[in-house]
């Protein structure tokens, strides 16, 4: 079922946002100019309430205010994001249609999966990252690991358990990495379908830790409920700076995040593409978005990668992964 959240000028959802970029809507409509007719549809292949979701709602508005257009946040969920991002690969590129493209698809699915409708790079027309999420390895507050060390030493001895939102998922191959780096046999990988069975489970004490975005989990690490070992960024996060990086406990490659992008089909028109890359700077200095996404600690990098240094970043984590899950033998079915 597809959801949709209209954004326009007259909707009255949001209050108006002034971007520095707004001049680049003069003309808009005028002699065929782009955008000229409809809605733009700005497609999160997640369901509501998720990470997706809550950026596409983000940008939505000042996007529409500095296109002078009503841009559609539209939910197409499924196969893990796979759907959704097939529909925009195969949607005409008219500067209609765009895509909240994530690397849990653009790169964990390339990796992991047998086989993609479309091809991650060369199906679409990447403009440039939007945010990006470390991973954190998350224990409860009453766990007896303490530390990252702690952990490691149990899992040298007995089973001891990680949740993760899949197989094939990036916490999944994060985790099987750590295995592998500190040598730890007994360090098993239960998967779920998604992040909250798995929080449940760990919760109730059925499995003893997880592996997961730091966005879902921020509330539960700052109110004590949870307590982290770990995080995957490259240095500690200005947020939560209690946290030791992986890097920092003797695990350098444990280095990754889960970004979120903006993307269109092949073949977006130059101008259009033009227009909305220089963007995106822009709606990333809204003032909504940067308060949510210090909340979620879930941020932009500095500098934003656009066009082609985007496209870089997606090839060089695709070649990464693959071979990971290639050494592994991780398929999802």
């Amino acid at each position: 079922m597809q959801r949709r959240h209209f954004f326009g000028l007259a909707a009255g959802l949001a209050a108006p946002v002034v971007l520095p970029g707004h001049v680049l809507a003069q003309g808009a409509g005028q002699n065929g100019a782009w955008p000229g007719r409809g809605s733009i549809r700005l497609v999160a292949q997640f369901p509501p309430g998720g990470l997706v979701d809550t950026i596409s709602r983000l940008i939505a508005p000042p996007l529409s205010q500095a296109l002078g257009q009503t841009v559609v946040v539209e939910n197409r969920a499924g196969a893990g994001g796979v759907i959704g991002t097939d529909f925009v690969a195969k949607a005409p590129a008219d500067g209609y249609t765009f895509l909240v493209s994530h690397a849990s698809v653009q790169v964990f699915s390339t990796a992991t999966l047998p086989t993609l409708p479309f091809d991650p790079i060369n199906d679409f027309t990447h403009l440039g990252m939007l945010v990006e999420a470390p991973n954190v390895l998350i224990v409860k507050a009453s766990s007896p690991y303490r530390t990252l060390r702690d952990y490691i030493a149990a899992a040298k001895s007995k089973p001891v358990r990680y949740g993760s939102s899949g197989i094939g998922s990036a916490p999944h191959l994060l985790g099987v990495m750590l295995g592998a780096e500190a040598q730890t046999p007994n360090l098993d990988h239960v998967p779920y379908r998604g992040s909250a069975p798995a929080m449940q489970d760990l919760m109730a004490g059925v499995i003893e830790s997880m592996i997961d975005p730091i966005t879902t989990n921020v509330a539960m690490l700052k109110d004590g409920t949870l307590r982290c070992l770990g995080v995957s960024s490259p240095q500690r996060l200005a947020q939560m700076p209690d946290i030791p990086t992986f890097a920092e406990q003797g695990f350098p490659k444990l280095t990754s995040s889960q970004w979120l992008g903006l993307s269109a089909p092949k073949g977006l028109p130059t101008p259009i593409a033009e227009r909305m890359t220089a963007l995106i700077p822009q709606l990333l200095e809204t003032p909504a978005l940067r308060q949510r996404c210090e909340e979620l600690v879930t941020l932009p990098r500095k500098p934003t990668p656009l066009g082609a240094d985007f496209v870089q970043i997606m090839r060089e984590d695709i070649s990464t992964w693959v071979g990971i899950a290639r050494q592994f033998n991780i398929v999802q079915s």
